[in-house]
């Protein structure tokens, strides 16, 4: 449980960074409730539909070499953007691929800091 909150956390930050940095995406507010919020949807959007999207689109991420994760990183943040509109808003498609890139950057080095969730416990076999 408290990786799931701590994976929000995450989340919202990420989205806090982006929004503040990139002039093609918005937040209507600087409420630390509407960051929480956008990064409740963008978590579910990304363990729903992302393995399913990914798994539909293996040819293609196999032969971008792994590109194509970035254009499927930009449409998840694109759809969170579609699901909260009066909140959440992306100019084009472009600003969510580069903001999908930059969360993806921030995600990896926040992983890193806090680590992995199986680390807690590991067998050590002789």
């Amino acid at each position: 449980m408290a990786y799931l909150l701590l994976r929000l956390l995450v989340n919202a930050l990420s989205i806090a960074v982006i929004a503040r940095f990139l002039p093609g995406i918005y937040v209507a507010t600087n409420d630390l409730a509407a960051f929480v919020l956008i990064g409740l949807v963008f978590g579910v959007i990304n363990a729903l539909l992302k393995p399913i999207i990914t798994l539909l689109t293996c040819s293609l991420v196999i032969v971008t070499l792994g590109l194509f994760i970035l254009v499927i990183n930009g449409l998840m943040l694109w759809l969170t953007a579609a699901l909260l509109p009066d909140l959440f808003q992306i100019d084009s498609f472009d600003w969510a691929i580069l903001g999908g890139i930059i969360i993806s950057i921030i995600n990896m080095v926040l992983e890193s800091l806090i680590g992995d969730k199986d680390s807690g416990f590991k067998v050590r076999v002789n």
